[in-house]
């Protein structure tokens, strides 16, 4: 239960779907899957005595406590603090992959996880701006930060595939089987994993994006001490989500700081009700297999030939009543990820070689990309509502009420205020690629649309470097005397500054990515009215792999 010190708007409202129409969610409700209570921590029957140990403010002599002033590191650091990866920084054990090595110690696996993956910064040459820099240009002034970030690391939804591949192996077990060689441990091996809410080390990568935040941009709180005001971040109702929120408040303010600095604004997440932060449960095209849902087929498509080699090597390491298809490869694979993420390591890495993590990756590729990205139909739609929130808090105007936001909160300086200089809303990884979709970010996506035969060719959309565990997108706001223009804007995801000369026009080439501030929103707002959020979302048409739709529909 949440503290009542803990100052949260939780917002169970009626329905407020912009048309109408609701669907089921294609995210599952938390809950915990194969365990008994003597399993779970902490026992239902003990609390903290705060009798016997009182707190801080109890026990007194706290010492000098005088403090320093805030943080700004974005405006004064020399060099970025760059994070080179999850077996780099974090305390997770990662074998290498099966056989021989053609990449030796340079082979991460975890960079080849899809939406798996564990955050890691990303360069900004990768999209065409190799001198640009995370950090705030030279003689530029930052005035305001957004931030767009994913929950950490959590277990699988639930009856997701690792959870189909153990009940594999049970009822397997029931008529015997044996294995050799790789696959001896899977004589032993149980099911340990949970369901939908995050890990331990998922809790470690929100609460570290927060101490990263405050130490990159904390110097913008004076605006809130100015105002004598509180910052309001934003999150959705799930468990994991809201987690997700207060592990990076406690990053970013300190614990218990974050118990009252802080209103966290939780927003509903289901089929009736808007939500900006969860626009599929109103979008029922997103789950049509020949609309907003053609990547799953397409990547599904690609996986049944893609590990073919490995498949007939463990085949021939079990017999009995275990045979291993195409779809256990993949569940399999996921098992190594959210073993890693979960329990520190996991046996299934070491049963698959380089090739197949690359092909693991762009099975990920291909799903997010036709599912959220330029080749969905309804992603640009989904991605709207944060665009048009996004807008207002440029304009200082509240939004229309045309996509999945929720008017009746996004009309209230209380629970949608407009005058903010450091905006924190946590949403899902969909959600984030749907709205770098609805930006328009083309350079992300840059190449032909994606091959389902796994030849990805020079299409710079990798799923790993766009929607891991903890992604964020990140808007920078500040003055720079020495412009044209004084006021500028730029974009960053993963630490990549984000090039927008070729996609958003009047945008100047500028190598560290900025655009005046002025064209860059009269840009969006053309963005959002050439969104046709009824249509995509609940239009009768047919959508294809292979297009490049730019997240809309196609006219029939």
């Amino acid at each position: 239960m949440l503290s009542s010190l803990f100052n949260v708007a939780a917002l169970a409202l009626v329905a407020d779907v912009a048309f109408g129409a609701a669907v089921s969610s294609n995210v599952a409700n938390s809950k915990t899957a194969g365990s008994t209570a003597s399993d779970i921590f902490p026992p239902a029957s003990t609390k903290v005595n705060t009798a016997l140990f009182p707190d801080e403010s109890v026990v007194g002599f706290p010492g000098p406590t005088p403090t320093g002033k805030e943080a700004a590191a974005a405006q004064t650091a020399p060099i970025y603090p760059y994070n080179s990866g999850a077996a780099q920084s974090f305390p997770l054990a990662v074998p290498q992959p099966h056989g021989s090595s053609g990449y030796g110690d340079k082979f991460d696996i975890t960079k080849y996880w899809g939406n798996l993956s564990p955050w890691y910064s990303v360069s900004s040459a990768d999209y065409g701006l190799p001198e640009a820099n995370p950090l705030i240009p030279e003689g530029c002034t930052i005035n305001q930060m957004l931030l767009l970030y994913r929950h950490g690391a959590r277990y699988p939804t639930s009856g997701a595939g690792p959870s189909t591949f153990a009940q594999k192996v049970h009822n397997a077990t029931a008529s015997g089987f044996n294995v050799t060689g790789d696959l001896t441990f899977l004589a032993d091996w149980t099911y340990k994993l949970g369901a939908e809410l995050l890990t331990p080390f998922g809790r470690s990568q929100n609460f570290q994006l927060g101490v990263e935040y405050r130490q990159l941009y904390g110097e913008l709180l004076n605006n809130f001490t100015e105002q004598d005001a509180l910052p309001v971040f934003r999150t959705q109702s799930q468990d994991r989500m809201v987690k997700t929120a207060e592990n990076f408040a406690a990053g970013f303010f300190g614990v218990p700081e974050y118990l009252n600095q802080v209103n966290i604004e939780i927003l509903v997440e289901n089929s009736t009700v808007n939500n900006s932060g969860a626009p599929y449960e109103v979008c029922p095209n997103s789950n049509i297999a020949t609309r907003g849902s053609i990547g799953s087929t397409v990547a599904n498509k690609f996986a049944n030939n893609a590990f073919n080699a490995t498949l007939a090597r463990l085949n021939s390491q079990v017999s009995g009543a275990l045979n291993f298809t195409a779809t256990d490869a993949i569940e399999m694979l996921q098992l190594c990820s959210y073993e890693t993420n979960a329990l520190g390591y996991s046996k299934f890495c070491g049963l698959f070689s380089e090739e197949d993590f690359i092909n693991y990756e762009y099975y990920y590729d291909l799903s997010f990309y036709y599912n959220n990205g330029p080749g969905s139909p309804v992603s640009a739609a989904q991605g709207k509502g944060f665009l048009q929130e996004w807008l207002a808090r440029f304009t200082h105007t509240y939004p229309d009420a045309t996509s999945a936001l929720n008017k009746t909160f996004d009309n209230s300086s209380t629970y949608f205020p407009l005058n903010q200089s450091i905006y924190a809303d946590a949403t899902h990884e969909v959600v984030v690629l749907d709205t770098l979709t609805a930006f328009n970010l083309t350079a992300l996506f840059n190449g032909p649309p994606l091959s389902a035969t796994g030849n990805q060719g020079s299409n710079t959309f990798v799923a790993s470097k766009l929607v891991p565990f903890a992604t964020h997108f990140t808007t920078q706001i500040m003055t720079c005397p020495s412009r044209n223009q004084t006021k500028q804007i730029r974009f960053l995801v993963n630490d990549a500054v984000v090039p927008v000369s070729d996609s958003h026009a009047g945008c100047p080439v500028d190598k560290d990515g900025l655009c005046p501030f002025d064209t860059m929103v009269n840009v969006l707002q053309k963005r959002v009215a050439e969104i046709n959020y009824n249509y995509d979302c609940f239009g009768n048409y047919t959508a294809s792999a292979g297009v490049n739709y730019n997240g809309r529909a196609p006219k029939s």
